[in-house]
C-alpha cells in the first residue's frame, strides 16, 4: 500500500514537471524583452482633453506559441495613480482567442492607438507595456517595460481670453450733410418760374436750409448747380441756355441761404455753376426707361452717330415719334440741379463727457454711444449705455453694449439677460451672436458657444479670436490659427505653436502684451526646445523665471524639456 501510493506521487510530480516544461509561456516571458516597442509622440501629448498614443512593434521569429495570446495593456503611471489604455490583444496562429496574429516562424508586426481623458498630474509620467500570456487556462506576466516617459502638457497654457464684441458706434467729428432739388424750365428759357419754388423738392431744400441755419453746431460749405439743355435746337445756343440755367439755379439758392442768414450767402465763391450742354446721357437714359414706340431704333441712332446734329436730324425724321419725345421726355432734361452742401460739427470732446453725465438727451445717438468709449471706468461705462438704452429702446446697441460691460464685470447673468433684449431687436445681429457665445463658454457650454460663433463667423476678430481659443482647446490646431488671423496675442501664438508654425508664433508674440511677460519668453523657450536651439532654450526661460520664480519648478517637469533635463545650463537655470 505505501508503495502504491509512493508511485502514485511519484507519477503525479512528473506530470506537473512535464506541464511546466511544456508550458511555452515560460519561455516567452524569459524572451519579452526581445520585443520591441515604438511610441508616437514620444513623450506623450495632450491634445484637446485627452493623451492619445501610437504604439508599433516587433515580435521576433520563433517566440510566439501558436496557441498562446498575450494581452499588453499600455499603463500610465503618474505620481501614485495608474491608469490604463485598453489592451492589446495578440494571438497565435492557432489560438481561438480574436487578436492581432502573430505566426510563430516569422515573427510580426503590431499596431494599436487608443487615448484616455488627461488627468492633473499625468505631465510627469510614464508609459509601461504590462503584457499577460495566457495558455490552456494558464496566465503569467511578463515584465513591464517602459516604453515612453512624460505628457507634453503645452496646450493647457491656453488662457480664457473671451472677447465679447461692442455694438459700434457711428461717430465722427465732422458729418457732411447736403439737400438737393431739381428745378426744371420752359423751353429755350432760364427762368426759374414761381411753380417751380413751390414744387415739393424746392420746399424740402429751403426747410433743411432753415433747419441747419438754426442748428450752432452747423456749417454751410457751398453750393454747387449742374445744369442742362434738352438735345434739340441749336447746340451753341443750348450750352449757353444750360450756362444761364446753372446761374439761375444759384440764384434761387442764395435767396433761401440769404433769407436764412446764412453766413458767405451773398459771396459769389460760395457757388459752383457748371453748364452741361445738351443732355443726350439723360436723354439715353429715359428712352431706355420708357415704352415710346421706335425706342429701339432711336437707341441704335444714338449709337450709330457721335454727331450731335445728326442725331437731332434722325430722330426728327420720326416725326409721330419726335412729337411724343417732346411731350414725355424733353421737358424733364431742361434743368439744373441744385447741391446745398454743409457739416455738422460734434461737440467737442468734453462737452460730450459732460453732457453724457447731465444732459444726455442734448447728445445725439452717435455721441452719445462715443461719450462711453471716452472712459475706462466701467461704472460710467455702464451707466451711459444704459442710459442710452432708456434714450434708444428700439436700437439693440443699448442692451448689447450693457451686456458687455456686464461680461467685463464679470456679472454673466445680468449680460446674458441684456444680449437676450438685443437679440429681440435685432434677431441673430452678428454681435449679439458673439456675445452669446462668450456667455456660453463662460458656463462650459463649449459646444453651445461655437454655434454662436459660427452664426457670427467673419464678423469682427473678436468672433474668430473666440473660435480659435475653443478650436485649440478641442485639440484643432489649423483651424484655430486660421480663426486667429492676424490677431497678436499670447494664444494666438499658442495655436501656430502647437501647429508647428514656430517663426510665425516667434512674431506674434513679439507683437502681443505678452512680449515682455514670463508666459511670453517661457513659450519662446518651448519654441527653442522644438527647434534644437539651446541658446534660445536658456536665455528665455532665463528671462521668465526673472517675471516668474514658480516657472522653475514648472520648467523642470516640463516634458517639452526632456533633452535638456542634464544640461548644465538648463540646470543652472532652473535650480
Amino acid at each position: 500500500m505505501k508503495k502504491q501510493t509512493f508511485r502514485s506521487y511519484a507519477l503525479i510530480g512528473l506530470a506537473a514537471a512535464t506541464t511546466v516544461a511544456c508550458n511555452p509561456l515560460n519561455n516567452m516571458t524569459k524572451k519579452a524583452e526581445e520585443i520591441t516597442y515604438s511610441v508616437t509622440p514620444n513623450p506623450l501629448e495632450m491634445h484637446g482633453d485627452s493623451i492619445e498614443v501610437s504604439i508599433s512593434g516587433t515580435i521576433p521569429p520563433k517566440f510566439f506559441n501558436a496557441k498562446v495570446s498575450v494581452d499588453i495593456t499600455p499603463t500610465l503611471k503618474y505620481g501614485e495613480q495608474v491608469t490604463t489604455f485598453k489592451k492589446l490583444v495578440l494571438v497565435g496562429e492557432d489560438s481561438e482567442v480574436e487578436g492581432q496574429k502573430i505566426p510563430y516562424e516569422k515573427g510580426g508586426n503590431f499596431s494599436y492607438n487608443d487615448k484616455i481623458a488627461y488627468q492633473e498630474g499625468m505631465d510627469v509620467a510614464t508609459l509601461d507595456a504590462v503584457g499577460v500570456g495566457k495558455y490552456k487556462g494558464k496566465e503569467k506576466e511578463f515584465p513591464a517595460e517602459q516604453i515612453a516617459t512624460g505628457t507634453i502638457i503645452t496646450p493647457s497654457w491656453a488662457m480664457e481670453d473671451d472677447m465679447p464684441k461692442l455694438g459700434d458706434d457711428k461717430f465722427t467729428k465732422v458729418t457732411p450733410k447736403e439737400q438737393q432739388a431739381i428745378i426744371n424750365y420752359l423751353v429755350n428759357s432760364p427762368v426759374v418760374r414761381s411753380s417751380e419754388l413751390r414744387d415739393e423738392d424746392m420746399k424740402e431744400l429751403a426747410a433743411w436750409i432753415k433747419e441747419w441755419a438754426e442748428h450752432p453746431m452747423f456749417n454751410f460749405k457751398g453750393v454747387d448747380v449742374v445744369a442742362y439743355a434738352s438735345p434739340e435746337g441749336e447746340m451753341s445756343l443750348n450750352e449757353n441756355l444750360a450756362d444761364q440755367r446753372a446761374k439761375s439755379g444759384a440764384n434761387a439758392a442764395k435767396s433761401m441761404l440769404r433769407r436764412n442768414r446764412v453766413k458767405d450767402a451773398s459771396n459769389n465763391d460760395f457757388y459752383n455753376t457748371v453748364g452741361k450742354g445738351e443732355d443726350w446721357d439723360g436723354f439715353k437714359q429715359a428712352m431706355q426707361a420708357s415704352d415710346i414706340k421706335d425706342k429701339d431704333l432711336i437707341l441704335r441712332v444714338l449709337e450709330m452717330y457721335e454727331d450731335k446734329s445728326k442725331r437731332e436730324e434722325e430722330i426728327r425724321n420720326l416725326a409721330e415719334t419726335f412729337e411724343v419725345i417732346k411731350e414725355k421726355i424733353l421737358p424733364d432734361l431742361r434743368r439744373s440741379i441744385v447741391t446745398v452742401k454743409g457739416e455738422k460739427v460734434s461737440f467737442s470732446d468734453e462737452k460730450i463727457k459732460e453732457y453724457a453725465k447731465s444732459n444726455p438727451d442734448t447728445l445725439s445717438t452717435e455721441e452719445l454711444l462715443y461719450a462711453a468709449t471716452m472712459t475706462e471706468d466701467l461704472d460710467e461705462k455702464l451707466s451711459i449705455y444704459q442710459t442710452y438704452s432708456k434714450l434708444h429702446s428700439d436700437d439693440w446697441r443699448g442692451p448689447n453694449n450693457v451686456g458687455y460691460v456686464y461680461v467685463m464685470q464679470n456679472k454673466m447673468e445680468e449680460a446674458k439677460a441684456e444680449f437676450d433684449k438685443a437679440n429681440s431687436l435685432s434677431p441673430n445681429n452678428a454681435v449679439v451672436m458673439n456675445n452669446m457665445g462668450v456667455y456660453e463658454r463662460s458656463k462650459g457650454n463649449n459646444e453651445k458657444a461655437m454655434e454662436y460663433y459660427e452664426m457670427a463667423e467673419g464678423a469682427s476678430p473678436e468672433v474668430g479670436n473666440n473660435m480659435g481659443y475653443l478650436q485649440m482647446l478641442a485639440g484643432d490646431y489649423e483651424s484655430a490659427v486660421s480663426n486667429y488671423g492676424d490677431v497678436k496675442t499670447f494664444n494666438a501664438a499658442l495655436a501656430q505653436t502647437l501647429n508647428k508654425d514656430y517663426q510665425t508664433a516667434l512674431q506674434t508674440i513679439d507683437a502681443s502684451p505678452a512680449a515682455d511677460e514670463a508666459a511670453g519668453y517661457y513659450l519662446k523657450a518651448v519654441i527653442g526646445a522644438r527647434q534644437n536651439d539651446q541658446n534660445m532654450v536658456v536665455s528665455n526661460l532665463k528671462s521668465a523665471i526673472a517675471k516668474d520664480s514658480s516657472l522653475k519648478e514648472k520648467a523642470k517637469r516640463d516634458a517639452e524639456f526632456t533633452a535638456y533635463k542634464d544640461n548644465a545650463e538648463f540646470q543652472a537655470a532652473v535650480n
